[in-house]
């Protein structure tokens, strides 16, 4: 679109933020919490406060909360923990990688609980009936933003278990479209609003693919028995994949399990409760063994994907970068969406703004280069430290506007650099509605501190606005 020269366009900051320099291999991120994966161990959150233990539904690891270790210290069947997921859990706690707890109450990104999502690497919502409320759902996306796993279990439309006019249908599609972190189809996927009596979902043929090919087996097949899907919209998110379709089905619709990514973090979907279900769990409940259904692989795909969320498993499905091998998973930039202000970059004066002239891709805030339509400098900067053995991928969201009418000279320029790298270089001829994603390999800085830096320079005469955000350093 085209913009117009403005006076001083950064109203809200007065002064420059300051640099993040960062010695040694670990890296000191910003004020936001961000999931850090331990060497061996994986930790991983089961939601039980949404009524996922309403009517029939006992979707608990065990009845020991928040430790099932409570329960049973060393447990070697399904039935050592009590719950329709205890075969869920007792897998996992049987490899001695990891570690699960179970939630009861609100979710909490931040904070002092011992169930709170910095805690932990991947969040699991197994079924929920309630909706969550505004704050959980900043919790989540954040969590996911900062480069938590989300696993959503949904089931069928009208699988209302506690009759309060919700059903996890409604309640996963409000999460990712009504939330304050970002409501524009952050995930690439809605859940469809269907109920498909049955079937065995069939997997994708892609051997490279860590989910459907992971430690815990190869998937070939799922179970659905009243369940629903998901249609895909790669154009909102690129990273979107499905893996297991409905039979008929392919492509963008009939996604029976899907994966994909958002910020650092990465997200599965599953269409259906009745896979995780192992058929034993509290009395009274009315369960049934789709766990160790024969016709299904339904153990290997909710193991998999565990891995593959947490980090504890490498691959890009869904286009993700994953833990593995020596180097800890991560994503390095402190303060990566600008939310925090001015803070943990070093930046010109008023470049990082909340101002409503250009918008934020997400959130409020983003970093804003030039625009004022006068010869004028400003940079953007961060150092960090990439440690050894990683491969790093540098991305971020860009939007160029401009008042420039050429359509062959590059009066005004963005440059981006690595260390002493140039990376790319914008101009005004590359200006666009909305935001672009672009990215960059800068594996070849592992194991060295370098400056990522942002650098503007504006001509003498009309505008070209250089408009950053939701900036991220992935290593896995």
């Amino acid at each position: 679109m085209l913009g117009s020269s403005r006076s001083r366009h950064r109203l809200t900051t007065a002064l420059a933020g300051f640099g993040l320099l960062v010695t040694g291999a670990a890296l000191q991120v910003g004020t936001a919490a961000a999931p850090a994966h331990a060497a061996t161990t994986y930790r991983v959150l089961f939601d039980d406060g949404h009524a996922e233990e309403a009517g029939n539904a006992d979707w608990i690891i065990s009845t020991s909360k928040p430790d099932p270790l409570a329960q049973d210290s060393s447990p070697s069947s399904e039935t050592d923990w009590t719950g329709a997921l205890s075969s869920w859990g007792v897998a996992l706690q049987k490899t001695g990688s990891y570690s699960m707890k179970t939630a009861t109450s609100a979710l909490t990104y931040g904070g002092s609980s011992t169930t709170d999502l910095s805690n932990f690497d991947a969040l699991v919502l197994p079924e929920p009936n309630t909706l969550f409320t505004t704050a959980e759902k900043t919790a989540i996306m954040n969590f996911v933003k900062n480069g938590g796993g989300l696993f959503m279990v949904s089931d069928h439309t009208g699988a209302d278990r506690n009759n309060d006019g919700e059903d996890a249908v409604e309640i996963l599609n409000d999460l990712m479209t009504n939330n304050s972190v970002d409501s524009t189809d952050p995930f690439g996927f809605s859940i469809d609003s269907l109920d498909i009596s049955s079937g065995y979902p069939a997997a994708i043929s892609d051997s490279s693919d860590p989910v459907l090919n992971g430690s815990f087996g190869t998937v070939t097949k799922s179970l659905i028995a009243d369940g629903t899907t998901a249609t895909l919209k790669p154009s909102d998110n690129s990273a979107v994949k499905g893996l297991v379709y409905r039979s008929g089905y392919s492509g963008n619709t009939g996604a029976f399990f899907a994966t994909s990514t958002f910020g650092s973090g990465r997200v599965a979907f599953w269409g259906d409760s009745s896979p995780i279900d192992d058929g034993t769990g509290q009395s009274g409940n009315t369960l049934y063994d789709g766990w160790n259904d024969t016709g299904a692989t339904n153990a290997a795909l909710a193991l998999n994907a565990t891995a593959w969320l947490t980090g504890a498993s490498s691959g890009s499905s869904g286009g993700g970068g994953g833990g593995g091998g020596t180097c800890t998973s991560a994503q390095l930039l402190g303060n990566p969406g600008f939310e925090s202000g001015n803070t943990t970059w070093t930046a010109s004066s008023g470049v990082i703004t909340n101002s409503s002239s250009e918008a934020a891709r997400t959130g409020s805030y983003k970093a804003w280069l030039d625009g004022y339509g006068s010869a004028h400098t400003d940079t953007l900067s961060q150092s960090v430290t990439i440690p050894s053995g990683c491969s790093a991928t540098l991305s971020f969201y860009l939007h160029i506007d401009t008042a420039e009418t050429t359509t062959s000279t590059a009066y005004d320029k963005l440059t981006v650099t690595a260390g002493s790298t140039t990376l790319a270089t914008y101009s005004n001829l590359n200006a666009a509605s909305g935001y672009v994603l672009k990215s960059f390999d800068v594996s070849s800085l592992a194991g060295t501190t370098a400056t990522i830096k942002f650098t503007g320079v504006e001509g003498s005469t009309l505008q070209t606005s250089f408009v950053v955000d939701d900036t991220a350093l992935n290593v896995s």
